[in-house]
């Protein structure tokens, strides 16, 4: 399951308990609708896993999606965990504050996290 074009990619892989959504490319006004018709599509499982680790923008309708997003899955008990943002997303995470509301681990942690239904505060990469 994934989405493509020449600026963005989605690719899916759904397991027991999480869903990990690799995230490439840009998500702008001109690809934000595909990303969030994937965020959308994904299976509901108790963790939505974001791999950012191949984003290289995020624009305000990007982090838009990610919030309406996060409220999707916190409402059916769910969690969004966001993992490896390139430099320039965590910036933009950083800047609108999204990195207070959204756990963002490392990948290592990631694979740990998606075992538990609940993240650690120490696990977070970008905490306050």
């Amino acid at each position: 399951m994934g989405e493509r074009s020449d600026r963005f990619d989605v690719q899916v892989s759904v397991g027991d308990q999480v869903v990990l959504m690799r995230v490439a490319g840009e998500v702008d006004i001109a690809t934000v609708a595909a990303f969030r018709s994937a965020l959308w599509a994904a299976p509901a499982r108790p963790v939505l896993q974001l791999d950012l680790s191949e984003l290289r923008l995020l624009s305000a309708a990007g982090v838009r999606a990610l919030l309406a997003a996060h409220l999707r899955v916190r409402a059916r008990g769910g969690e969004l965990v966001l993992v490896d943002p390139t430099p320039v997303v965590a910036r933009v995470l950083r800047v609108t504050g999204l990195h207070r509301v959204l756990p963002i681990l490392e990948p290592a942690r990631a694979v740990e996290a998606a075992r538990r239904p609940a993240v650690a505060p120490a696990q977070l990469l970008l905490a306050a």
